[in-house]
């Protein structure tokens, strides 16, 4: 199967097309056309009017969306989840855990397996651990009924069942710097989060080979003119990446604007970090075991903490190009080519020859209005024009 996607706007890293068309044969992008060429024959051809189009977002933090989480742990909660996610423009994923009992991992990662192998969605990568290896003082949303210290005898039981692409826990534990190296030796990428690491740590465990800290500023370490900690190290780290949640919750604007000052586009990862509640109605829902009251599209528990976002990719992707003011093309290394990089996918993120074709057009909103997955249109906005035959 071919597919033409003309007058389509073009915001990729490392594309300097600013117009033109894209083929994709198959599962992949076999041509990318700058406008005025002569365009090939296709089994479909789709006219993009002029509208943005990016390579496929992928959110590398997730626990769930639409009234699912991934720690049901069956198959029609990662079904609800992978279609959902591409309403958000979302063409990959990693299914997020949460701490839970161990038995409840092994489930909800044989389902993310099933998932992998039978995708009915956007596609899975793999699974990023959140927790249990997590500081208890710093526990935040995370049940404290099932925190562990680093075990990487318990990631290894974990990647045997579905690959672990990504454990985010607090280094400062003790074990947590071997926990580090074990996990980078493994290919697996280490991530700090909801720690209470001080400066010294924080050097401690990137000299290990943690280069990436897990919802940036939310319970870390602050910075602090005399207690420098994590979110001070990560200014002051270019080879550290950070992710953040742009829902308006999690970070303040000034935030976002210091972060992309600092860090630039170049080492910060959009995440949702969404719980079910996302694109769901407020209300009273669960995380963990955890009860959850959603007002205003605030999860929060009971003793106020914030419980996981309600937010949509799309939706950050939107605030941040209004409080950064960056170009789409430089905002584009955030949503896809960033995450792609750093889980070891060189064909994911762009739109190359011979990359993947995952690929979103965004109307003048930046809402997705078509989807597509491995070259096959999965998402289209009923209220467009259909495609040409």
């Amino acid at each position: 199967m071919t597919c033409l996607l003309k007058n389509c706007c073009f915001a990729a890293p490392g594309l300097e097309l600013e117009t033109g068309a894209l083929f994709l044969d198959g599962d992949r992008i076999s041509a990318v056309i700058p406008a005025g060429d002569s365009l090939p024959e296709a089994d479909e051809v789709h006219d993009a009017d002029g509208c943005l189009v990016m390579p496929g977002f992928i959110d590398i933090h997730c626990h769930g969306r639409g009234g699912a989480d991934f720690c049901d742990a069956t198959p029609e909660a990662f079904d609800i989840i992978g279609r959902g996610k591409l309403a958000e423009g979302v063409t990959s994923f990693l299914a997020t855990t949460l701490t839970v009992g161990i038995e409840q991992l092994e489930t909800t990662l044989a389902a993310a397996a099933d998932y992998m192998a039978r995708p009915s969605g956007a596609k899975l990568l793999g699974v990023h651990l959140e927790g249990p290896f997590i500081n208890p003082s710093c526990a935040g949303a995370q049940n404290p009924a099932f925190l562990r210290l680093p075990d990487i005898s318990l990631v290894d039981r974990l990647n045997d069942i579905c690959p672990v692409r990504k454990v985010s826990f607090s280094p400062e534990l003790p074990g947590g710097v071997a926990f580090t190296q074990a996990l980078v030796e493994r290919g697996i990428m280490p991530s700090g989060a909801h720690s209470d690491a001080d400066y010294a740590q924080f050097l401690e465990a990137r000299e290990a080979g943690m280069k990436h800290l897990t919802h940036f500023c939310n319970v870390m370490t602050p910075l602090h003119h005399l207690r420098f900690g994590m979110v001070g190290g990560a200014f002051l780290s270019p080879n550290v990446s950070v992710e953040i949640i742009a829902d308006g919750i999690h970070l303040c604007p000034e935030m976002i604007e210091l972060i992309f000052t600092l860090k630039t586009a170049d080492r910060v990862m959009l995440v949702t970090d969404a719980m079910r509640a996302a694109a769901m109605p407020d209300g009273d829902y669960d995380l963990g075991g955890l009860p959850v009251k959603v007002v205003g599209g605030k999860a929060q528990l009971e003793n106020g903490a914030v419980a996981g976002s309600t937010s949509q990719f799309h939706q950050a992707v939107r605030r941040v190009h209004r409080i950064t003011g960056l170009p789409m093309q430089e905002l584009a290394k955030t949503t896809a080519w960033n995450q792609a990089r750093s889980l070891g996918f060189s064909d994911l993120g762009c739109l190359e020859v011979g990359a993947q074709a995952d690929v979103v057009v965004l109307n003048t909103e930046l809402v997705p209005t078509h989807v597509w997955v491995d070259g096959i249109l999965q998402r289209k906005d009923a209220k467009l024009p259909p495609a040409i035959a």
